[in-house]
């Protein structure tokens, strides 16, 4: 009995692994079919010399080069912001807190990752209004208040990865450099941080997935169709997911709608970059963090 069970279980876990990779082939190979022959340079630099493009002499106005570098600004300037904050309180979270106050904090988070992306946009929105009315008629949604407001979005994925890479560590790794005389903010930065380095990677490239593919706070903080490359934290900016939700619902050809699809490959194609990237500096860390232990 207990044979056939573990056999059942098995078949449903190699069943449920071979679905899960059938659909993201199907999906990756429905946009390739749809998308590839969309691929041009005038899709990404339409009227405009690449080059000139490229080194911002020449604004590029029917093409993607403007969201492409939108997205990628967009999402290291969020990263920026919640990278610092979100690994403070991790460490907070597993070595300062107590029992009490981790119980309220753990709730608190969870919260905060399960409000729908469109609520934390309508909270953008709002600031950006509040903003315009106390400080500054001059203020707008724009790509600071995007940048803030996705931050806000990813934090729980960076609070959880560093609090449980902090506490996945033995106790005795704990003790042993304190029993040598070092202080406990010396024992965090110099040995738990780095040892922990691949959780909180992963924590990050989580972040930064869920940043460049989110289209709900952006669009309501400052992402427009036309507004060129963001030349300041409190101009507007295009950015690949606003671009793909508006050229999909307002499509007028075929043409169109094909430029979608292969906006979507180049999206997925900039994760893939944006992810490995960080993987390499995550393994690079670890590295060097394993050679100074």
């Amino acid at each position: 009995m207990n044979s056939l069970l573990q056999k059942a279980v098995v078949t449903w876990a190699w069943f449920s692994a071979v679905c899960l990779v059938g659909a993201v082939g199907t999906l990756l190979l429905f946009l390739l079919v749809k998308g590839l022959p969309a691929f041009s340079v005038q899709l990404i630099f339409g009227d405009a010399e690449p080059l000139r493009a490229l080194l911002f002499q020449e604004r590029v106005f029917d093409g993607l080069f403007p969201a492409i570098v939108g997205t990628l600004l967009l999402v290291f300037v969020s990263v920026i912001w919640a990278v610092p904050v979100g690994v403070a309180t991790g460490i907070y979270m597993a070595e300062y807190a107590g029992e009490n106050a981790r119980n309220i904090f753990d709730l608190f988070y969870d919260i905060l990752a399960g409000i729908p992306s469109i609520v934390i946009g309508l909270f953008g929105f709002s600031l950006a209004i509040f903003l315009h009315k106390h400080f500054s008629d001059q203020f707008y949604p724009c790509f600071l208040i995007s940048t803030i407001s996705l931050a806000f979005l990813v934090l729980p994925y960076i609070i959880r990865s560093t609090q449980v890479a902090l506490q996945s560590i033995p106790q005795l790794t704990r003790n042993t450099v304190l029993a040598l005389g070092a202080s406990k903010m010396q024992n965090i930065f110099h040995v738990l941080l780095p040892q922990s380095i691949s959780g909180i990677g992963n924590g990050i490239i989580l972040a930064i997935g869920r940043c460049a593919e989110d289209t709900a706070v952006i669009m309501l903080t400052g992402a427009v169709a036309t507004a060129g490359v963001p030349r300041s934290l409190l101009s507007q900016y295009e950015a690949l997911p606003f671009y793909i939700f508006y050229i999909s619902a307002q499509y007028t050809s075929q043409e169109e709608l094909m430029t979608g699809y292969a906006a979507s490959l180049i999206l997925i194609t900039l994760c893939l970059f944006l992810f490995s990237l960080s993987f390499l500096i995550r393994k690079k860390i670890s590295y060097l963090a394993f050679n100074r232990l």
